[in-house]
């Protein structure tokens, strides 16, 4: 069957719903079984390292860590086969926790594998928060 989207393409339309907020569309592009791990294995986003799979759970992903946070993402890399892409990505984060501003950086490769129907099957971010994440306090 011909994949109407590229895996990169779905990277970028990831990235550009992400950073304009619209919550529809970036909702839209999964899946109805596609499993978010964002990062894999257990975490402060993640606690059980289970992931996100069912469409009630990626709505809850984007309200708890997308809807409140202005996030920069650039693309330092991008391989891309088949119905998959990995990319190289640094991630500039900024949120308000208990009425205090932070500023978060997250160095990691995140991968994006599409179905047969041009749907997002898996997102998957390779990172750590003692490993390759920074957080700072943003004065103010």
């Amino acid at each position: 069957m011909t994949i109407p989207n590229t895996a990169r393409e779905m990277a970028l339309k990831s990235r550009e719903y992400v950073h304009n907020h619209n919550k529809e569309q970036w909702l839209a592009m999964f899946a109805d079984d596609a499993i978010i791990q964002d990062p894999i294995g257990p975490s402060y986003l993640d606690p059980t390292g289970k992931g996100f799979s069912t469409p009630q759970e990626r709505e809850a992903f984007w309200d708890n860590n997308i809807a409140h946070s202005n996030i920069k993402i650039t693309v330092r890399e991008s391989y891309s086969v088949g119905n998959e892409c990995a990319n190289l990505l640094h991630l500039v984060i900024e949120y308000t926790y208990e009425s205090q501003r932070f500023r978060q950086t997250i160095d990691g490769v995140f991968t994006y594998e599409l179905n047969d129907h041009g749907k997002l099957q898996r997102l998957r971010g390779y990172w750590s928060d003692s490993e390759n994440a920074r957080r700072e306090t943003i004065p103010g």
